[in-house]
């Protein structure tokens, strides 16, 4: 066996879970698990929803590729435990997972540091109601977009054209989030870039161009039929691909992630001016998925992939603060 390949010991393949999104988790840790095992890693599925954390550390994994999309597992609740358990994890730690996790969090990072980012209401439970329902097109205007904060793989996403469409879109929303965010629609076209590194070391990969029947980029379009295309390279100008490259990487290091990860954009059509919408801190890995497909037009295969981000797992904590005794950590 490969030294390199040996020394980085038996991986757990984080996938399936808890959340709304665990069939595409499955999906993507399948591919990544039969990546790392042709590449010769002593790799092996781990489904946190069937299994007890504490048997990672009791069975002897040395390291975690997270495959886990969305809540208890993108949003800084595996992270943590992993911290605990001082297993390196592949992707961003615990407070930026967290952020990432949260778009209404996210877009109060980004606000902060002058990066563009639809206009947004948010509706709290007591806030649901028609009177308040009503308001939000009076102020972002229509179409806009009602969403849940705090999932992915646009679950509970609705479009609205109508003031009549509201209360339905933010009864499916609040389905699955008890707080509503209602976003200014960007009309244009969306895009996705990933980003893979950590600090000055992070870069981006190639952009991808998505084209959806009538804008219909949903869960179903998504990971389950093909009528969606894929443009990469993107065919955008140059000086395009670039802004948004500088962007993205801007907004990856303002949330503090680290490892990799993918943001999702939209450029409207008016003026060429790009937006961010999210940053996804466990990007799929399915077939559909849109880091190997960047990856795959700068040269990088799939197998390729995976082992480099497995080389790049990490802890927030080092061993030396680890190791530290309790009277130790309290010394100035």
């Amino acid at each position: 066996m490969n030294p390199e390949i040996k020394s980085l010991g038996k991986v757990a393949v984080l996938m399936g879970g808890l959340s709304a999104e665990r069939e595409i988790s499955l999906m993507s840790g399948r591919g990544v698990l039969q990546a790392l095992i042709a590449s010769g890693v002593d790799a092996h599925a781990f489904d946190p929803a069937q299994r007890d954390l504490s048997d990672l550390k009791r069975e002897g994994f040395a390291r975690c590729f997270i495959a886990l999309h969305g809540r208890f597992g993108e949003d800084g609740t595996v992270q943590g435990a992993l911290e605990w358990l001082g297993i390196p994890y592949t992707g961003s730690g615990v407070m930026a997972s967290a952020i990432a996790m949260d778009k209404v969090m996210t877009k109060r990072v980004w606000q902060s540091v002058g990066l563009p980012t639809p206009r947004y209401v948010v509706l709290g439970p007591e806030q649901q109601q028609r009177a308040g329902v009503v308001s939000v097109p009076d102020e972002l205007g229509l179409p806009l977009i009602v969403k849940p904060p705090r999932e992915g793989s646009s679950i509970g996403v609705s479009k609205v054209a109508g003031y009549s469409q509201m209360q339905d879109a933010v009864r499916l929303s609040a389905r699955y989030d008890p707080d509503v965010l209602c976003e200014e629609f960007i009309d244009g076209e969306e895009v996705t870039c990933p980003i893979i590194g950590t600090g000055a070391d992070s870069r981006t990969l190639p952009v991808v161009r998505i084209r959806a029947p009538e804008g219909a980029y949903d869960y179903q379009n998504k990971y389950f039929t093909d009528v969606v295309s894929y443009q990469c390279p993107s065919g955008l100008p140059a000086a395009e691909e670039q802004e948004i490259s500088r962007i993205v990487l801007a907004a990856y290091r303002a949330l503090g992630c680290r490892g990799w990860a993918r943001a999702d954009l939209m450029i409207r059509a008016s003026d060429r001016k790009p937006f961010l919408l999210e940053m996804n801190t466990s990007p799929g890995m399915t077939t559909h998925s849109l880091v190997p497909m960047s990856a795959r037009a700068a040269g990088i295969g799939y197998e390729a992939l995976c082992l480099s981000l497995l080389r790049l797992t990490a802890l927030d904590y080092p061993d030396a603060v680890r190791s530290r005794t309790p009277q130790e950590r309290t010394t100035p």
